[in-house]
């Protein structure tokens, strides 16, 4: 273990791994499918513009499923080391709500969040309060019909790019937690803060695509080996 100290930049990136353990699909899950829909269908402009109603549907239904979990022991554990280590980023591509409700203080949705809407009339961006429909409202434009979801879908510009690169130039220590390593530009944060002189640490159920990149690596639940990685991180940071 590197010795690190409460002020060291520290930058976790999560994926859908993290969250599974929660009881939410992956991406990946039956054979690449998303719960029973192809990518092509509900997650690019593409599909948008060609079935709003089908992809509101399926955004929809996510979200409602967001009530029926909790943040799991690996969410809390960040959030209670992380909230305390002042230089420390929680970089995530779930679009879920776990890192909050846990109580992640500094987080980054990169690909944005269920929770959320976007105008693409005004690009206003606010809190969900019902159901999106292709006749929504949006509040502070009055346009009907251009309210979608706030999510980065495929062919988009992932969110916070400059300030993620800047933190990845600036860490010490890079953990990878619960991430395929298949979904770019995230599979390459390893490289990136590699490069710049970080340790980088992967945390996973099994080795990812981008497992070389990474000089430690711990494979197992994330239930399990997050609070077991963290307890010793800090033990070197009091």
């Amino acid at each position: 273990m590197h010795t690190y100290n409460k002020n060291t930049p520290i930058v976790v990136l999560t994926g859908a791994g993290i969250s599974a353990e929660s009881g939410l699909a992956t991406f990946r899950d039956n054979d690449g499918l998303w719960e029973n829909h192809r990518m092509e269908d509900v997650a690019t402009p593409e599909a948008y513009a060609r079935d709003p109603e089908m992809v509101h549907r399926f955004y929809n239904h996510r979200r409602q499923q967001l009530t029926e979990v909790q943040p799991n022991s690996a969410h809390v554990c960040l959030a209670k080391y992380m909230n305390n280590l002042p230089n420390s980023w929680l970089i995530t591509q779930n679009v879920d709500d776990l890192h909050q409700r846990a109580g992640s203080e500094r987080l980054l949705h990169m690909h944005g969040s269920l929770t959320l809407q976007r105008c693409t009339a005004c690009d206003q961006v606010g809190a969900v309060a019902a159901d999106l429909r292709t006749d929504s409202l949006c509040e502070t434009c009055q346009s009907v019909g251009s309210v979608r979801p706030h999510i980065v879908w495929f062919g988009e510009m992932p969110l916070y790019m400059e300030q993620i690169y800047q933190l990845l130039e600036q860490c010490e220590l890079f953990l990878s937690i619960g991430t395929s390593g298949a979904v770019y530009p995230a599979a390459g944060f390893a490289q990136i803060a590699a490069a710049a002189g970080a340790h980088t640490v992967e945390l996973n159920l099994v080795p990812s695509d981008v497992s070389f990149a990474f000089a430690e690596s711990h494979y197992g639940k994330a239930t399990e080996i997050v609070p077991a990685y963290f307890k010793k991180l800090v033990a070197f940071t009091d």
